[in-house]
C-alpha cells in the first residue's frame, strides 16, 4: 500500500492590533524558525508557509498545522489555531512565547514544542504519522554542527533581506531578555564553512545575521567572525549585511576591518541607557564593563570602518522620570548614533523583569491571551515606578516626535555620511529610521515602504 502524502501548513501570524515596530522588524527578514521546521520535515511531506506579513489568512487544507509566534502575535496564532481545531486538524506551536508559557498554549493548540525544535521535530512527525501525537515535547540544546539549512524556497519572495544564524545562546542575564532562558547560556557557534556555504546560497543581496551577538565574548569567537568574513571575501560573495553585536565589538579593530570588507553596513548595539545606575539595574554587564565614558569611542571605531551604528534604547526603566527620558532623547540626538531604536520597556514572559513586575502587581493588562497583543514594545503595559502611566506615555510620544521628525532624520543622514563616508551605510541607517517613523506616526502620516528605499539603492559601495 502506498504511503499517504501528508501536508504540513506552517503559519507566521501577524499581530493585527499594531503594524508598526514589530511588523517592520519582522518583515525585513523571513521567519527562519519555520524554514528550519520545513527542512526537518521528511521529503515525502508537502510543506507550505503561510506568512501573514504578506498575505491575508485564508483557510487551507492540511493534515497538520504548525505555528511560531512572538508574545505580541501569540493571540493571533491562537485565533487561527482555533479554526483548525474546529475542523479537527491537529495543531502544534513552538517559539519563545509558547516555550515560556506551555500551559497557556495548550489551552488553544493540541501540541506544544518547548525550546529549540531540532532535536525533537522528527519525533513529532513520527508520532503524528502513528496517530499518537503528544501534548508536549521538549527540545534539547544541541551543538550547532550540521544544522539544518532553512527551506528558503518556501519564503515569500517579497522579503527585502535574507537571513542567516551563526550562533545561539548568551551567557548574560539581562533583566529584560529571555534569550538565555530559551537558547541557553552557552555560546554555541556553527562551523565556519557551513555558515559561508549557506550565506552564498541566499538569493537576496542584503542579509541580516540574526545572531543576538555576532562577535561573542572571547578571542576565539572574535577570530571565528574574522574567518567567516575572510571566507566571504575569498569566495567573492558580494552581499551587504547588518548584524547585532555587543558593545565590545567596537574594541576589536581587526574584526571591524574584516566585517567591512565582507559587506557589513550597519551594526545593531543594545545601548539601552546612558546612565550607569540603569545599566546596573538591568544587569547589562558588557556595557557596564566598557563604561559609559567610552561609548563614543565605540561609535567612532565602527564609523572608522565605514559602518553605521543602530543604537537601541529603552524608555521606562525603573529610575526613569520625564526629565531623564528627555535627557536620553537629547543624548540620542547629539551622540554619533545613526539609526535610533527607542522602545518602551516591555516585560515579556520568561524574563526576570516579567516575573518581578508580576510579583509586584505592576502589570496593567493581564486579560491574557488577548492582552498579549499590547506587549509590542510600543505600549505602556505596566505601572512605572516614578511616573503615572499616562504621563510616561505622553513624554515618550514627545520624545518620538523629536527623534523621528523629518528634519531630524535628514540631519542624521548628513551626519552619518560625514562619519562613515559611506553612502550605502548612511542610506541603510536612514531607512531604519523611517521604520521607526512608521511606528511613531502610525495613523497620522503615510507609511513609507522601506523596501522601496532599499530597491532604489544604486549608490556605489565604499570599499576600504
Amino acid at each position: 500500500m502506498k504511503k499517504k502524502r501528508f501536508k504540513l501548513l506552517l503559519i507566521n501570524p501577524l499581530n493585527l492590533r499594531r503594524i508598526g515596530l514589530i511588523r517592520d522588524r519582522e518583515s525585513i527578514y523571513p521567519p527562519m524558525s519555520l524554514g528550519i521546521i520545513a527542512a526537518l520535515t521528511p521529503p515525502d511531506w508537502d510543506v507550505e508557509i503561510l506568512d501573514e506579513n504578506f498575505e491575508r489568512f485564508e483557510y487551507k487544507e492540511a493534515d497538520l498545522v504548525g505555528f511560531t509566534a512572538l508574545t505580541s502575535s501569540i493571540y493571533r496564532a491562537y485565533e487561527l489555531a482555533s479554526i483548525y481545531r474546529e475542523n479537527k486538524v491537529p495543531t502544534v506551536i513552538g517559539g519563545i512565547h509558547a516555550s515560556m508559557l506551555p500551559d497557556e498554549a495548550l489551552q488553544y493548540v493540541d501540541t506544544v514544542v518547548k525550546g529549540e525544535a531540532e532535536s525533537i521535530w522528527p519525533k513529532v512527525i513520527e508520532d503524528f504519522e502513528k496517530n499518537r501525537l503528544e501534548s508536549l515535547y521538549e527540545g534539547k540544546l544541541l551543538p550547532m554542527v550540521e544544522s539544518p539549512k532553512p527551506r528558503i524556497d518556501l519564503y515569500n519572495p517579497g522579503y527585502a533581506f535574507g537571513s542567516i544564524q551563526t550562533t545561539r545562546g548568551c551567557p548574560n542575564l539581562c533583566d529584560f531578555c529571555s534569550v538565555h532562558t530559551f537558547n541557553g547560556r552557552a555560546y554555541r557557534p556553527r562551523p565556519v564553512q557551513e555558515v559561508i556555504d549557506e550565506y552564498s546560497k541566499i538569493p537576496q543581496k542584503r542579509v541580516y545575521f540574526v545572531d543576538d551577538n555576532l562577535i561573542g565574548y572571547s578571542k576565539k569567537s572574535a577570530q571565528r567572525i574574522i574567518e567567516i568574513c575572510k571566507g566571504i571575501i575569498d569566495r567573492g560573495i558580494k552581499k551587504d549585511w547588518f548584524c547585532s553585536a555587543s558593545m565590545n565589538i567596537g574594541q576589536n579593530e581587526e574584526v571591524l576591518e574584516y566585517m567591512a570588507k565582507a559587506g557589513c553596513r550597519m551594526i545593531f548595539l543594545g545601548i539601552e541607557s546612558e546612565l550607569i545606575d540603569q545599566l546596573q539595574a538591568a544587569n547589562k554587564s558588557t556595557n557596564i564593563r566598557i563604561g559609559i565614558d567610552n561609548f563614543q569611542k565605540i561609535y567612532d571605531a565602527i564609523h572608522k570602518h565605514h559602518i553605521a551604528v543602530l543604537g537601541a534604547f529603552i524608555f521606562g526603566l525603573d529610575t526613569d522620570t520625564a526629565d531623564s527620558i528627555r535627557k536620553r532623547t537629547d543624548y540620542i540626538l547629539s551622540a554619533d548614533i545613526d539609526a535610533m531604536q527607542t522602545t518602551i520597556l516591555t516585560p515579556l514572559p520568561g524574563t526576570l523583569l516579567y516575573n518581578r513586575f508580576k510579583k509586584e502587581g505592576r502589570l496593567l493588562f493581564t486579560n491574557y491571551p488577548e492582552d498579549w497583543q499590547r506587549y509590542s514594545f510600543a505600549e505602556v503595559v505596566y505601572k512605572p515606578k516614578l511616573m503615572e502611566a499616562d504621563a510616561f506615555e505622553s513624554v515618550v510620544k514627545e520624545s518620538w516626535t523629536r527623534l523621528y521628525d523629518d528634519k531630524t532624520l535628514k540631519r542624521k543622514i548628513i551626519k552619518t555620511l560625514k562619519a562613515t563616508r559611506n553612502p550605502t551605510a548612511a542610506t541603510w541607517a536612514y531607512a531604519s529610521n523611517l521604520q521607526y517613523h512608521n511606528l511613531t506616526f502610525e495613523g497620522e502620516r503615510q507609511r513609507i515602504d522601506i523596501r522601496d528605499i532599499f530597491n532604489q539603492l544604486t549608490i556605489p559601495i565604499h570599499e576600504k
